[in-house]
């Protein structure tokens, strides 16, 4: 394998006190919390809908998808605007984050494999773990973090196709 020096961007954030990333590139932007509009008989993970500029955007609960408990929202508590690509589809999504961090740039060589014991979620969607000072940030690989299931969901009904 050969090093490579190039750097990406990422937004850190907190989710209790681990310190997970996504890169920039995918953050539209980063919104204060609201109660978002209920849909009933949805995944748990799926706090409801918020309008985002005119669009309406499915707001999930990061921690309930990854396994921790449910988020208690403080005045810290933020919203993640993002578009993921999963295949041919975009889907934007709300993601709740307990804080955000700041964006921060990684270097290729700084990433590390996913170590496959000691963590507290499924390690299928880290796309890689950073070593910094303070203690290590986790690197989410939203579209691995969703799956068929979740998308049927997430995606409305006149917009989303089985996939067998």
């Amino acid at each position: 394998m050969t090093a490579r020096s190039s750097e990406t961007q990422y937004v850190t954030f907190a989710l209790g006190s681990e310190v997970f990333a996504v890169p920039v590139a995918v953050v539209r932007e980063i919104l204060d919390h609201e109660e978002a509009f209920r849909i009933p008989n949805g995944p748990d993970y799926l706090v409801g809908l918020r309008d985002v500029r005119g669009q309406g955007v499915p707001v999930i609960d990061l921690r309930l998808k990854l396994g921790l408990s449910r988020t208690v929202p403080t005045p810290n508590t933020r919203v993640l605007v993002v578009d993921i690509t999963l295949g041919e589809r975009q889907l934007t999504l709300g993601l709740i984050a307990d804080r955000v961090f700041e964006v921060v740039a990684f270097r290729a060589e700084q990433m590390e494999a996913a170590p496959d014991i000691g963590v507290h979620w499924n390690s299928d969607y880290i796309d890689g773990v950073v070593r910094r000072d303070q203690g290590f940030v986790v690197v989410i690989d939203l579209a691995r973090l969703l799956t068929a299931k979740d998308l049927a969901a997430l995606g409305g009904t006149d917009k989303t196709r089985a996939v067998a």
